[in-house]
């Protein structure tokens, strides 16, 4: 085994990063605000609707900052009924393993790998979307022991369909601070979903980062449908009204603490066809308004949305603001989908 990895080199601990990339007082407290305000949404005392949205990948500083500065004017329209948390999703899971792995990993998609680089990347952008917009924002929690790069500025973090079955995943969920969201595996079995939020609910003691550490559990930690994929490969969807009242039930005999759920309205749910979110959207806050039990546990949306429409390949000829990786809505569609959801609500 030892032939075969090379330890290129040692990379600085998070303290390390954190002391050379520090966030303002400012920053602290805008984030504690958004944190107090998801508390407040996924505890049920607050009914503003939560929508994660942003790019499917952070390709780019530039483009993800003018998009976020753009949804910071739309928040202050519809504050009174929506919360909006940005999507900065630097980390990619890739079902084989090959292609474009987040800036984390390549700061730069058309460059080699560079790991040290993608650290000090992904916290600079976090930085600079809190510092000049007051978001919290939301990432993967692709790889647990790189989360405390980012511990200090992040207001919330997705567990992948294919990274929920990890027990590294739900445990570290466990130590977390911010609401956690909980994907259903990409096969759909509802009850690994369940079975990963009471892991992340309960203390566990486990080894992170080379210590031996006691989490105190997360109440905030919550349920995300994204549809599922069976075994020959068709997509379906799990955002219907049947499918919500199921989780409803389920979760009113699971004795978990704050019952909730954010609906990705991409992914399987929408057979990666980005269009079909804004029909889809419409469609759960349709469910909400016909059930009690719906509108308690729907807590929000997961989007995919960037400056332009659809997505492109990775090359030296890239539109500025174009997905790189799963199509996304562009701006004037989001901008509209938005307050469209914000009139219905």
């Amino acid at each position: 085994m030892e032939k075969n990895m090379e330890f290129y080199r040692k990379l600085p601990i998070p303290k390390e990063i954190k002391a050379q990339y520090p966030i303002s007082e400012a920053a602290k407290a805008a984030r504690d605000a958004c944190l107090a305000e998801l508390e407040k949404i996924f505890t049920g005392k607050s009914d503003r609707f939560l929508l994660v949205i942003g790019p499917c990948s952070a390709d780019r500083e530039d483009a993800v900052l003018e998009y976020i500065g753009r949804l910071r004017y739309v928040q202050e329209e519809v504050a009174d009924k929506i919360m909006i948390v940005p999507r900065i999703y630097t980390n990619k899971p890739r079902t084989t393993g090959d292609g474009y792995k987040g800036m984390l990993h390549q700061p730069d998609p058309n460059g080699a790998p560079d790991l040290l680089r993608g650290i000090v990347a992904i916290r600079h952008l976090h930085m600079r979307a809190l510092e000049e917009t007051g978001f919290g924002c939301a990432d993967e929690m692709l790889y647990p022991e790189n989360h405390r790069y980012l511990s200090d500025l992040l207001a919330y973090v997705a567990v992948g369909a294919r990274s929920v079955e990890n027990q590294q995943h739900r445990l570290t969920a466990s130590g977390l601070d911010i609401p956690v969201g909980m994907k259903n595996p990409t096969g759909g079995d509802i009850g690994v979903m369940m079975n990963s939020i009471a892991a992340a609910q309960h203390s566990h003691i486990f080894c992170y980062r080379g210590w031996e550490v006691k989490s105190h559990g997360n109440p905030l930690a919550h349920a995300i449908l994204r549809g599922y994929v069976d075994a020959s490969g068709k997509s379906y969807p799990n955002y219907h009204y049947e499918d919500l009242m199921s989780l409803a039930g389920r979760y009113e005999t699971s004795g978990l603490k704050n019952p909730a759920v954010i609906v990705d309205t991409n992914h399987a749910n929408s057979g990666k066809r980005y269009m079909e979110q804004i029909r889809i959207a419409m469609e759960i806050l349709h469910s909400r308004r016909s059930s009690p039990d719906i509108h308690k546990i729907v807590k929000g949306l997961m989007i995919e949305s960037y400056l332009l429409d659809g997505a492109q390949s990775i090359s030296d000829k890239e539109e500025y603001g174009k997905s790189i990786t799963d199509p996304c809505l562009g701006w004037e569609k989001t901008e509209r989908l938005i307050f469209e959801i914000a009139d219905k609500l």
